[in-house]
């Protein structure tokens, strides 16, 4: 597997995203870690790593989330990230 390719935020908008088809436990995982980064991020603009899917391989993103929902999390400028791709949150 290939190192994935860091990128600014302010050039997510420009992907395309694909499913990461994770299991159920790396799903909830996942998940939790969204949920736990929120808060962080909204008390003290704390920043995680991302790493997702897209139609050109796997990126990241070291930034804030500012808001999880069912299906995407928000970042910084309205730019946002499906769950269903995200593959790791460190």
């Amino acid at each position: 597997m290939l190192a994935p390719m860091m990128i600014e935020k302010e050039n997510i908008d420009t992907l395309t995203f694909c499913e990461a088809k994770l299991g159920t436990k790396e799903v909830e995982s996942i998940t939790k870690k969204l949920f736990d980064a929120m808060m962080l991020g909204n008390m003290d603009h704390y920043k995680v790593k991302i790493s997702f899917n897209t139609l050109d391989g796997i990126k990241e993103v070291f930034t804030t989330i500012w808001a999880t929902t069912d299906r995407f999390i928000v970042l910084k400028g309205g730019r946002y990230i499906p769950i269903n791709s995200i593959i790791e949150v460190v």
